[in-house]
């Protein structure tokens, strides 16, 4: 889940050329759970869909009001992007176009705030620090809501997803309810994330339970952390939920275990910034237009949607195991 502008582009290319090229082959697993892929993703596997839903977005007059005056007069928004986990977020075959459900519903947003939308792909453990320092006005990332975050980052939510687990065909795993059911195994996660940060939490579970710690291997680029698991150099992969149903359906001998714990996901603000109230209005606009529920259906996300958008509401409990 990290890239940056120009060499970053190739390196999430191939990121997302690992993800779907990971097997010999682009068969969908066998066994797990099914998976749900984006609608439109006609043809070969892999194949992401262009489907245009944001196009007959209007401008929402009072959505717009509630943006600040300097915002409304120089009539754009910075917002930086983390490319390479599908279906949140990959770039298209020709390595420079950013697609997926965050580039739809951000492109959304800003068409319904009169806004130009100025991209910037970045690396995800920069993103929410770029954002403390004022250096971008809004991020992207499959950010998900908790109480570490709040302390120092606004958000607007506009989905639901969270943390799931995925392992190879051939595993006894069947699901993983408590983390010590990964005691002695290696988990393969990306950098920076939530995912990171609860197995580190929770490490110590496996020696009060009298069993071999969990290796974690953290990895910057999503296609090393699949990568790690087909290649045996890890046993688990723990990402998003929706994330992993993808992956799974893009490679062989893979299967999705289940779901851990749900996120509520967010636009990603400096603290206290005044943008908050019109992105939320946005969103919930969308939702009564329609256009919401079509960018879910596009991507496979439909499980993932919310009632309505909400700012920084407090994290959903983690699982007691």
């Amino acid at each position: 889940m990290s890239t940056r502008t120009s060499s970053g582009t190739a390196r999430t290319t191939l990121a997302f050329a690992l993800i779907t090229a990971a097997a010999l082959g682009l068969t969908a697993c066998s066994g797990g759970e099914p998976a749900t892929a984006p609608a439109g993703a006609t043809g070969a596997q892999g194949a992401l869909p262009t489907e245009d839903v944001v196009a007959a977005v209007q401008k929402n007059e009072a959505a717009a009001k509630l943006l600040p005056a300097d915002v409304r007069q120089r009539g754009s928004l910075t917002i930086a992007s983390s490319v390479g986990t599908p279906p949140s977020s990959a770039y298209l075959p020709d390595g420079k176009t950013v697609v997926g459900a965050d580039a739809d519903f951000s492109a959304a947003v800003a068409k319904a705030l009169g806004l130009e939308l100025k991209r910037e792909v970045v690396g995800f453990e920069a993103i929410l620090p770029a954002l403390g320092s004022g250096k971008y006005d809004v991020g992207t990332g499959n950010f998900g809501v908790t109480e570490e975050r709040r302390r120092t980052i606004d958000f607007v939510t506009y989905v639901n997803d969270g943390q799931g687990f995925a392992t190879r065909s051939d595993s006894p795993l069947k699901a993983v309810t408590d983390l010590t059911q990964l005691c002695g195994l290696k988990v393969a996660t990306g950098a920076g994330t939530t995912f990171e940060r609860t197995l580190e939490q929770n490490k110590g579970r496996c020696a009060g339970a009298g069993k071999p710690p969990y290796e974690v291997n953290v990895f910057s680029e999503t296609g090393a952390v699949w990568m790690a698991l087909q290649q045996g150099r890890s046993d688990v992969v723990m990402s998003t939920i929706n994330g992993v149903r993808y992956a799974v359906t893009q490679q062989k001998n893979v299967k999705f275990l289940n779901e851990y714990r749900r996120l509520d996901v967010g636009f990603a603000f400096k603290k206290g910034t005044p943008l908050a109230p019109a992105f939320q209005a946005a969103v919930n606009g969308l939702k009564a237009d329609g256009t919401y529920d079509r960018i879910l259906k596009k991507w496979g996300v439909t499980a993932s949607g919310i009632e309505r958008s909400e700012i920084s509401p407090p994290e959903i409990p983690a699982p007691t195991k």
